[in-house]
């Protein structure tokens, strides 16, 4: 009788890895050593051949900067211990900066002193401090920016995977992360012409701007706020996000054809997965400037019913999905007439067929006439608004009564509304051609809207509809404004107007992507879902190839959990190829 060898179960740990880590030494030992290529290794360890390639490529750098990513040397002698009167001081001081008790957890964490929740109320317990008055966030980041003694975070370094565990005020932003790797959108910023450094790679730095527009923080001078959140770190694939002074070197790397060529290669990712439609919303927006330069020029701001110096930016928009497609803060007076051409030859190049787009939509202001000839001549369809002349209102009032009829036009909540219009063909001066113009009266207005387009074939109400709907980016621009603080810019970090627009497009969209797939909020804005579902303290746990992220209890938190459950199996490269696991955390 044959005896069974008592090393077979040993010989498993060596051939079948459980562990990512694992199965990460031992597909870089069969490429350095055994000489396989990648493709033989993507089909024996079950990796795609790219994410071979990249973890070639994050080993060698790792390598470079003499960081082991496998074996850690261990060191003799008992480990270093933390004083209790240290922890016990740092807890005092920071409550008598008003630091709640999550605060003072997160902002231990990221020192190094791993306290829990129960023994810090404990000793502010026994030091005699009451609780705190209940308060919104936007109060507590108000409060904690005012303090004038500045805590000083650790020095930014690239993500570890070592076994760890700490707490986070917005761990609830890693719910955004299977977005990134879901639609490419971490190969894009891979392949984009932005800057890097040795410490910090091209997508810990763009992602580290993105953090900072998708968590809502309106004042970047505030360190202590969010440069001691290693949740926020994490979502970079780093400990701690940079300090002000890095993001202002960086973004003074960064051209105008870096994010011209960013933004055409978002653009592709958007028409693979067919969240444009063929019409673009197009509008303009001033992004003020409170200086004394006088190289600004004067342009309306509609949100503050007046011009001042500031900068003019435009945007385009899928009026379909929310998605913005284009930006550009360069735009002069001298060539803002242009910026229709070159929107549409940005589109053009950046989609080898071109043959998706055919509706411009715009404001009478947007562009001039001649370039109503231009865009016809391309047989691109354009539906804006004709600016009222004295002569042609006068024209509109004498019209006869029986060449109006009503239409009822639907809206995007399921409900109608019943609108007054007459519809002529004419022409216009610097137009070639005849030219469609629809009168609408009963609008909500006293004088009447006049619609023109080049398009004889659509519909009256389909015409109607398409040009009310472009009042969509008046919003997504409020909501930049608001949400995004994109005319914050006067803040604490100095960043390139346009580059950070390119930021803020990139956020927004990822907004877009998350609120799309959760069933009932696709029509909520940033802020909103920011509240509902990013808005979530937690801890996090990094053990064994895995990154779990135990949110706090909220209202929304299953219908988040149920959707986040769908991601579980993402690799994340720039987080050592690490899974991300979202559960709920046993405490409130």
């Amino acid at each position: 009788m044959l005896k069974t060898n008592p090393n077979d179960a040993l010989i498993s740990y060596f051939t079948a890895p459980v562990s990512s880590v694992h199965k990460q030494y031992l597909a870089l030992r069969l490429f350095f050593v055994d000489g396989c290529t990648a493709e033989q290794i993507a089909d024996k360890s079950g990796y795609t051949a790219s994410t071979v390639y990249s973890m070639i490529r994050d080993f060698k750098e790792k390598l470079k900067n003499e960081v082991d990513p496998f074996f850690k040397e261990n060191k003799q002698g008992r480990k270093p211990t933390v004083h209790k009167e240290d922890i016990v001081d740092t807890v005092i001081n920071l409550r008598k900066k008003y630091f709640s008790v999550p605060d003072i957890k997160t902002t231990l964490d990221t020192l190094g002193f791993n306290l829990s929740i129960y023994s810090i109320e404990k000793i502010i317990t026994n030091a005699g401090f009451a609780r705190l008055p209940r308060r919104d966030r936007q109060s507590k980041i108000e409060t904690l920016s005012s303090n004038e003694s500045k805590l000083s975070a650790p020095i930014t370094s690239r993500f570890c995977p070592d076994p760890d565990t700490f707490s986070s005020h917005l761990a609830g932003l890693l719910c955004v992360l299977p977005y990134v790797v879901k639609y490419g959108i971490d190969k894009v910023i891979n392949e984009s012409p932005y800057p890097e450094t040795r410490e910090i790679s091209r997508i810990s730095s763009i992602l580290s701007f993105v953090a900072l527009k998708l968590s809502n923080v309106k004042r970047y001078s505030a360190d202590d706020v969010w440069c001691m959140d290693r949740g926020m770190g994490l979502f970079a694939g780093l400990n701690v996000l940079p300090k002000t002074a890095w993001f202002s070197s960086y973004s003074s790397a960064v051209t105008r054809d870096m994010n011209v060529s960013f933004l055409k290669s978002l653009q592709a990712v958007w028409m693979c997965n067919s969240l444009l439609s063929d019409t673009a919303n197009l509008d303009f927006t001033a992004i003020p400037y409170w200086g004394d330069d006088d190289s600004f020029e004067n342009n309306w701001s509609g949100k503050r019913n007046k011009a001042l110096a500031s900068i003019q930016a435009v945007l385009a928009q899928d009026p379909e999905n929310g998605i913005l497609c284009y930006g550009d803060a360069t735009v002069r007076h001298d060539n803002q007439g242009d910026v229709i051409l070159e929107f549409l030859d940005f589109y053009r190049n950046s989609n080898s067929t071109g043959e998706q787009l055919k509706y411009l939509v715009f404001d009478s202001k947007f562009t001039t006439y001649q370039n109503l000839s231009v865009l016809n001549a391309k047989d691109i369809k354009f539906i804006t608004i004709r600016r009222r002349s004295k002569s042609l209102v006068e024209h509109i009032r004498e019209i006869d009564n029986s060449k109006w009829k009503k239409i009822t036009v639907k809206k995007a909540n399921g409900k109608s509304r019943t609108v007054t219009i007459c519809e002529e063909i004419g022409c216009i001066k610097d137009y070639d051609g005849d030219i469609r113009q629809v009168y609408i009266k009963n609008n909500g207005r006293i004088k009447p809207a006049i619609i023109i387009t080049n398009d004889f074939q659509i519909s009256l109400e389909n015409l109607v509809r398409k040009y009310s709907r472009r009042w969509l980016i008046e919003t997504e621009i409020s909501e930049q404004i608001d949400f995004f603080h994109l005319n914050r810019n006067s803040s604490g970090i100095v960043v390139k107007v346009d580059f950070d627009l390119t930021m803020t497009i990139l956020a927004h969209n990822l907004y877009r992507l998350f609120c799309k797939d959760v069933e009932g909020y696709s029509h909520c804005e940033a802020q909103t879902i920011f509240d509902k579902f990013i808005s979530a303290p937690g801890q996090i746990l990094i053990n064994d190839g895995l990154i779990s992220v135990k949110l706090k209890k909220k209202r929304t938190l299953p219908i988040l959990l149920e959707h986040m459950n769908e991601h579980k199996d993402l690799a994340y490269p720039w987080l050592s190829n690490c899974n991300i696991n979202f559960s709920a955390d046993s405490t409130t």
